[in-house]
């Protein structure tokens, strides 16, 4: 469900610029913002790097993109 809500013309304007790098819709930035500020919020501890790392394995498991990890 689909819900407005007011944010900043500036948010609006980087959330634009950072979703034409990644082939995201001004919505789906925004979005993923708030996943990795929720992640980050939740797990203090973790660096960006991993929380990213987490998340595009959630979505590749969403999107049944599975592999078997082989360890080194």
């Amino acid at each position: 469900m689909a819900t407005a809500v007011r944010i900043s013309e500036k948010l609006v304007e980087e959330a634009r610029r950072f979703g034409r790098i990644d082939h995201r819709s001004l919505a789906g930035q925004i979005e993923h913002w708030a996943r990795l500020g929720k992640c980050a919020e939740e797990n203090p501890d973790l660096p960006y790097s991993l929380i990213k790392e987490i998340l595009l394995g959630l979505d590749e498991l969403d999107e049944n993109e599975k592999t078997e990890y082989k360890f080194g």
